[in-house]
């Protein structure tokens, strides 16, 4: 090569467009549409399902008749925010018996969009500033206490 730096340019330009790749995850359980096609409704109870399926990702948080199969597939440029790109939620509902009542699949609907308003959460209460906060609190405790809450001035033989 005549001109080395063009080559050292090229391997940084290279090297530096390989950090701009997405990066794709793959979180939570792993579909097998098989397996969940085979689970039907009135036929599975909780066990069959337990074998068929494996353990849920959560259950119903105030009762078990519901089991939660969540998959989630996110993705990400080098430094930034992971945004998630498909999500699926296979939930299997159970009767008071038991058995499988239903299975359903639910998608990226579920996923909760926040958008903050401010830089700063509004709370209830006084609004203090820092120096406030620091030195709010001199001169409000009572100046006759004693270490129990007791007043006046007392000793080892007690109160003088």
């Amino acid at each position: 090569m005549r001109n080395p730096a063009l080559l050292v340019g090229l391997v940084a330009v290279v090297i530096t467009a390989g950090g701009c790749t997405r990066i794709r995850q793959n979180q939570g359980y792993l579909v097998d549409e098989t397996l969940v096609t085979s689970i039907q409704p009135g036929v599975d109870n909780r066990e069959s399902v337990s074998k068929t399926l494996g353990r849920p990702t959560f259950a119903g948080q105030f009762d078990s008749k519901e089991w939660y199969y969540v998959t989630r597939i996110t993705g990400q440029y080098a430094f930034a925010q992971p945004k998630v790109l498909s999500q699926s939620i296979l939930v299997v509902s159970f009767d008071g018996a038991g058995n499988v009542a239903k299975v359903e699949r639910r998608g990226l609907e579920q996923v909760a969009r926040i958008n903050p308003s401010k830089d700063r959460t509004e709370t209830l209460g006084r609004d203090t500033g820092l120096l406030q906060e620091l030195f709010g609190n001199i001169g409000q405790v009572g100046a006759g206490s004693g270490p129990l809450g007791q007043s006046g001035n007392t000793g080892r033989d007690g109160p003088r």
